[in-house]
């Protein structure tokens, strides 16, 4: 699905953090990661941060020495930048970018996310290497963002645009509708029960009945529910039982 997308990490200072991207990354389905010049590159350190899916991620990840290198056979190149304004103009979010990385990705180009330093991310001349630049709207009153955490937002938004069709949760199987036959049993079942705890006047229960009856009509009761009131009824009939032995 992000087959021809690449994730380049530059000067990335904490080996877990990589780890941690890689994780973002398989969750998403890109599994390119590229390290430029990573400040101190420790493949133990990164690898249970980033789980058994991810450690086949880490373990091919490309590493080169400049971010021209590592972005030589990238046909499109976004860069992330905390930092806007100035001559930093038209900086996209990621749910903006992410159409656009899409639809070159099914042109069949290359495409390279480019993420800088955890502690000052890409200076002027790195981004100058990025045609576009990506900013991650944030709260005023706290900015920073974890590496991975930039990571997995950025894919997130390109793996929904990715998709053939919009994603919607599995939810529940539905339950069935009671049928009439069981909605007798039920009202049969919910009688005796209401008389054993001496709800209903035993003279004539058919008739006290019938309201319970009409508010039981307005309610579309599921196979799944039935199930839970004869429980219900089943329990309540034994306590009474008890207590009348008492």
């Amino acid at each position: 699905m992000l087959d021809n997308l690449s994730i380049v990490l530059f000067g990335t200072k904490f080996p877990e953090n990589v780890g941690s991207s890689a994780r973002a990354m398989t969750n998403m389905g890109c599994e390119n990661l590229t390290l430029v010049r990573p400040a101190s590159w420790d493949m133990e350190k990164a690898r249970p941060l980033a789980t058994v899916k991810g450690r086949d991620i880490v373990e091919k990840a490309l590493i080169a020495d400049e971010l021209s290198e590592a972005l030589k056979d990238q046909t499109r190149v976004y860069g992330t930048t905390a930092r806007t304004g100035g001559w930093r103009k038209g900086v996209m979010t990621p749910s903006t970018a992410a159409p656009l990385i899409v639809e070159q990705l099914r042109a069949g180009e290359k495409v390279a996310v480019v993420f800088g330093p955890e502690d000052r991310g890409l200076t002027n001349d790195e981004t100058q290497l990025c045609s576009r630049l990506i900013n991650i709207p944030t709260s005023h009153e706290n900015s920073s963002l974890n590496l991975s955490q930039a990571v997995l937002i950025i894919l997130y938004e390109c793996f929904k645009n990715a998709l053939d069709k919009p994603f919607t949760p599995a939810g529940p199987p539905e339950e069935r509708p009671t049928s009439f036959e069981e909605q007798e049993i039920l009202a049969s079942n919910l009688q005796e029960t209401l008389l054993a705890i001496d709800f209903l006047k035993a003279d004539n229960p058919d008739y006290w009945m019938m309201p319970v009856r009409r508010f039981m009509s307005k309610i579309d009761i599921k196979r799944n529910e039935f199930n839970l009131l004869m429980g219900i009824c089943r329990q309540i009939k034994w306590i009474a039982g008890q207590a009348g032995k008492k």
